[in-house]
C-alpha cells in the first residue's frame, strides 16, 4: 500500500441545474442530434476561452448528463463546469423554471461510501474480421448488454492499495463496490449526422454505492469523468 496516499481530497464545481421544455424546437433539435446537445451545453460557456481553443471544454471542466420525462415532455439537463454557466442564450420559453446553479464543495476521505449515478459510453476495442490491407487498427464499439457493461465498470474498480492505473494502462476510479449491487440500464443510442463521418452512441446508466479507496483519483474521475463520449453527455459522475 501507498503510504503517501492522501487520505482526504477536496472537489469544487457548480452544477447548472436547467429544467427544459421538450416541446421547445431546440430542445426537440438537441434529443434528437447529440451534436446539437452538445451545442446547447457550450452555448453557457461563452467567452471563457478564447473561440476554437483547442480542448475548450476540457479547460472548464465541462461535464453533463441528462435525462427526459417523454410522458411529461420534460428534459432535465446537469451540466458541471469549473466556472458558472449563463444560460440567457437559451430562449427563456424554453425553460419550465428557472436555471438553478448550484455550488458543489466537498471533502472525500478514505473509506466513505457515497451514493452515485452515471452514464457512461462503455467501450471496448476489437479486432475487425477483414481488416483493410496494410492496416490493424482495432475498432471501438460499445457494449450493448449489462453484463459487459457490469465487467466493462468492474475493471475501474479500485481496491484499498491498488494502483490508479490497472493493467492495460485501464484508468481507475477510487473507488470500489460490489459489482453485484449495481443497478444498470441501457439507455437509448444518441447520434448525428452533421459530420462526414456520423457520430453514433452507445451508453449505460449506472447506479449504486461506492467505497472511497483512494480520494485524489475519485475526485480526478469527478473532476474530469469516466470514459469516452465526454463531449456528448457521458462521464459526468454525480454522487450524494
Amino acid at each position: 500500500m501507498n503510504s503517501a496516499r492522501a487520505s482526504t481530497a477536496r472537489f469544487v464545481a457548480t452544477h447548472s441545474v436547467l429544467s427544459l421544455d421538450a416541446r421547445h424546437p431546440l430542445i426537440a433539435k438537441s434529443l434528437v442530434d447529440v451534436q446539437e446537445m452538445h451545442r446547447t451545453v457550450m452555448s453557457g460557456f461563452r467567452g471563457w476561452v478564447e473561440d476554437g481553443a483547442p480542448e475548450a471544454r476540457a479547460q472548464m471542466g465541462l461535464l453533463s448528463t441528462w435525462s427526459v420525462d417523454l410522458k411529461a415532455a420534460a428534459l432535465v439537463l446537469v451540466v458541471q463546469s469549473r466556472v458558472p454557466g449563463d444560460w440567457t442564450r437559451i430562449p427563456r420559453e424554453a425553460f419550465t423554471t428557472a436555471p438553478q446553479l448550484i455550488t458543489v464543495d466537498r471533502t472525500f476521505k478514505s473509506g466513505e461510501v457515497v451514493g452515485f449515478r452515471t452514464v457512461v459510453n462503455p467501450v471496448h476495442s476489437i479486432q475487425p474480421d477483414q481488416p483493410a490491407p496494410g492496416k490493424t487498427r482495432k475498432i471501438r464499439t460499445a457494449h450493448m448488454t449489462p453484463k459487459h457493461v457490469k465487467r466493462w465498470f468492474s475493471q475501474r474498480l479500485q481496491d484499498d492499495g491498488e494502483p490508479a492505473v490497472a493493467e492495460g494502462g485501464i484508468m481507475r476510479i477510487g473507488a470500489t463496490t460490489n459489482p453485484d449491487t449495481l443497478g444498470i440500464r441501457m439507455l437509448p443510442t444518441v447520434s448525428s449526422t452533421h459530420r462526414s463521418k456520423p457520430v453514433r452512441i452507445g451508453r449505460a446508466e449506472i447506479r449504486g454505492s461506492l467505497t472511497v479507496t483512494d480520494p485524489e483519483t475519485f475526485v480526478g474521475v469527478l473532476s474530469n469523468g469516466l470514459g469516452r463520449a465526454r463531449p456528448y453527455s457521458c462521464g459526468l459522475v454525480l454522487t450524494r
